[in-house]
């Protein structure tokens, strides 16, 4: 994962437009094994908006509190879903998903987007994941 990090922070260029970086990223994030979509959606005005990803249709608004994504926004943390069937108000975008890891990209204490990656198993994300995540989150903070 250090390896995806490096690529990550060489190809992210500040003077380029936000979705074009974010593109960039959710293609490398897309390296990663046994998922079926990455990317990631824009906050705006306690809504969450489909950005650049990687994968199958997706749904293309989440209010904040709704699915794992608008929970996420709205607790500014971390949540990872070993069985997305059993997360209460989960919203199926692909019936093909079976965890869920989504992470918020925070800046001057709001939310700004969130990075969301599936995978067609469960449990396929822990701890691991959420730290590289997070560093992730961190870094692209500065881009908006």
């Amino acid at each position: 994962m250090e390896t995806l990090l490096k690529q990550i922070e060489s190809i992210v260029d500040k003077s380029l437009p936000l979705y074009t970086n974010l593109a960039n990223v959710s293609a490398i994030l897309n390296k990663l094994d046994n998922i079926n979509w990455v990317g990631f959606y824009i906050a705006k005005d306690k809504t969450l908006y489909l950005g650049p990803f990687q994968g199958d249709v997706a749904c293309t608004v989440i209010p904040f509190n709704k699915g794992v994504c608008g929970s996420s926004a709205s607790k500014k943390e971390t949540i990872i879903v070993s069985d997305v069937n059993k997360f209460d108000g989960h919203i199926a975008c692909s019936s093909l998903s079976k965890s869920e890891i989504v992470t918020p990209i925070i800046k001057d204490d709001e939310v700004k987007a969130v990075i969301d990656i599936d995978a067609p198993i469960y449990d396929r994300f822990h701890n691991e994941d959420k730290v590289f995540l997070e560093k992730i989150a961190k870094f692209l903070s500065d881009l908006f």
